[in-house]
């Protein structure tokens, strides 16, 4: 029974090395790197599967009244096992490619949807050998035998035959030629990033006169919902935001790389649905942060500057090392940095502006007011997540006043991360449904915090609003909204020690964008997408569209006035 369950065991982690290498195109299939992910997964997966069925054949033998002494290897016990492993990888593999379809491109996914069917197809064939041998036969043969290991290896070798060999990632894009368009000279863009926000939320507490500021946008300014991208998380989500491309052309397909222990290159997404991240928690996967050397395709801020468009980007994901524009940009690695002198002075650029962004953290720190202050006593800590999370967001915000005070830009991007800070650690209590109704101390603390901190970010809205100029554009995005975690998720960081976090972006909601000025046609639009954010922002600017983009210029943010005399116009590409 041992054997028979390691043997198992073995089998399961090879189906979810082959899904990590479905997941990841730019791994070849014969390298040390695929060899130490599927020691990695038989260490972590395969001593967990063979351990479950060898207490599953432990209870069978307690229960039953017939022995089942099996064979070292037996057909009759391993066709049951490997069927239902079988199942269990195509179910991954659908779910898989159908959540990640935007980060694994059109040829990847319909080579892993393949894969997937192919597998689903060795499933049925393993069950049927398993229902012929229990109905047949009890002991084994040799034919039985030879069709169970031909049916075994298929189910392996379809769906990476499907892969096909690896793909290499896409160069570094060498930046097309970029002219600039006098007519949008005088026009100037303000984007605020939010991440975690939920019109949900805002829409009834505007109605109650509680967020002025987001009123006046709602009524007077445009508004639609954009559909966000998996693995919803602020490096893919807004890395395609500032592109236009979707995350398997953006070179950012998650937050963060992974490598296996002793491997040199590292897969960008790691299998879902099967609490794969538990190994990075375990510590027997490493994880590398992305950086800005990862974009594939040329950002909103870089185009802009090779227009000769001044910029100004505060805390945009990915921006570390800091890259060189004409005006600056803050990474969003600043304030982990603070100390570190030999990487702080990549975190802003140019160089010049390091004392500015330094003194205006220490001037927000000097000023010592939480945003999420308590209006009782014993609330939140200093310490607190939602009050550090607001401290930051009060100073990079503090941070692009002083940068824009010293020179003016056309394009300035500004991203606040406080509300998904507090919806991680306060979902479960601050959801719209039980907002009216707090039953205990705890829960009404909660949404107090959650509560301030909106009326935090509707001032900031309010104080940009009312430096906007008539040809200003104001454009407020919440990149994706937030929802609870899954209790089995929550169980299981419980258990790794996790901070117990109720609240996640995994699949959350779509995101929204608001949009003020005096060009921008009131009213609630159609549904667009993160990838609409780029163009339409170039199309204002007076700069043409580039065809390589997924999105679209959404000229019905605009009033007719302004879109009569200013048609659509295009670049092959900005990339090359």
């Amino acid at each position: 029974m041992l054997t028979n369950a390691l043997l198992a065991g073995a089998l399961g982690a090879s189906y979810l090395t082959v899904l990590a290498l479905q997941l990841n195109p730019h791994v070849p299939l014969f390298s040390d790197t695929t060899w130490r992910w599927f020691a990695t997964l038989g260490l972590f997966y395969g001593v967990h599967l063979a351990a479950l069925f060898y207490l599953l054949m432990m209870a069978r033998e307690f229960f039953s009244l017939e022995p089942l002494s099996p064979g070292w290897a037996s057909v009759r016990v391993l066709a049951w096992l490997a069927a239902a492993l079988a199942a269990a990888a195509s179910a991954l593999m659908w779910l898989n490619v159908r959540g990640f379809e935007a980060a694994l491109g059109e040829t990847a996914t319909r080579r892993m949807t393949a894969g997937a069917a192919a597998t689903s197809a060795s499933t049925v064939v393993l069950l049927g050998i398993a229902v012929a041998h229990y109905s047949f036969g009890r002991r084994g043969s040799r034919v039985g035998a030879s069709l169970f290991a031909m049916a075994a290896f298929g189910s392996i070798a379809l769906p990476l035959a499907a892969r096909g060999p690896a793909v290499p990632d896409e160069p570094l894009p060498s930046g097309a030629p970029v002219a600039r368009h006098e007519e949008g000279a005088a026009r100037r863009v303000v984007m605020i990033l939010l991440d975690g926000a939920s019109l949900e939320y805002i829409w009834p507490q505007a109605a109650a006169g509680r967020l002025p500021n987001f009123a006046r946008l709602l009524e007077t300014g445009a508004t639609l919902d954009l559909a966000t991208v998996r693995p919803t998380g602020p490096g893919p989500v807004w890395a395609s935001a500032a592109t236009g491309v979707y995350p398997d052309r953006t070179g950012v397909r998650s937050g963060a790389h992974y490598l296996a222990w002793g491997a040199r290159q590292p897969l960008d997404l790691l299998p879902d649905h099967c609490f794969s991240h538990a190994l990075v928690h375990l510590g027997a996967v490493r994880q590398l942060r992305s950086s800005s050397e990862a974009w594939r395709s040329r950002p909103v801020w870089d185009i802009l500057s090779a227009a000769g468009m001044r910029v100004g980007v505060v805390r945009w994901p990915l921006t570390y090392p800091a890259p060189g524009v004409d005006g600056f940009v803050v990474s969003d690695r600043y304030h982990e940095l603070i100390g570190s002198m030999g990487e702080l002075g990549a975190a802003a650029s140019p160089p010049a502006t390091l004392p500015i962004v330094r003194a205006a953290f220490e001037d927000a720190a000097a000023e010592a007011r939480p945003l999420v202050a308590p209006a009782v006593a014993g609330g939140p800590r200093p310490d607190a997540p939602e009050v550090q999370a607001g401290r930051r967001d009060a100073a990079y915000s503090l941070t692009m006043r002083e940068l824009r005070a010293r020179g003016e830009v056309q394009f300035a991007a500004l991203r606040y991360q406080g509300l998904d800070t507090i919806g991680h650690y306060y979902m479960g209590d601050t959801q719209p449904a039980m907002v009216g109704d707090p039953d205990d101390h705890d829960r009404r603390e909660h949404v107090e915090v959650l509560g301030r901190y909106y009326a935090y970010i509707d001032a900031e809205i309010g104080e940009a609003m009312d430096a906007l100029a008539r040809e200003d554009l104001l454009l407020v995005v919440s990149g994706f909204g937030m929802q609870r975690q899954n209790p089995l998720k929550q169980i299981a960081g419980r258990l790794l020690g996790d901070p117990d976090m109720t609240g996640t972006h995994d699949r959350a909601p779509d995101g929204f964008l608001l949009a003020y000025g005096a060009d921008v046609a009131s009213g609630r639009l159609q549904r667009g997408s993160i990838v609409d954010i780029t163009p339409t922002v170039l199309y204002y600017l007076g700069l043409p569209v580039g065809r390589h983009m997924d999105g679209y210029a959404r000229t019905d943010l605009f009033t007719r006035e302004f879109t009569a005399d200013r048609p659509i116009t295009y670049i092959a590409s900005y990339d090359r």
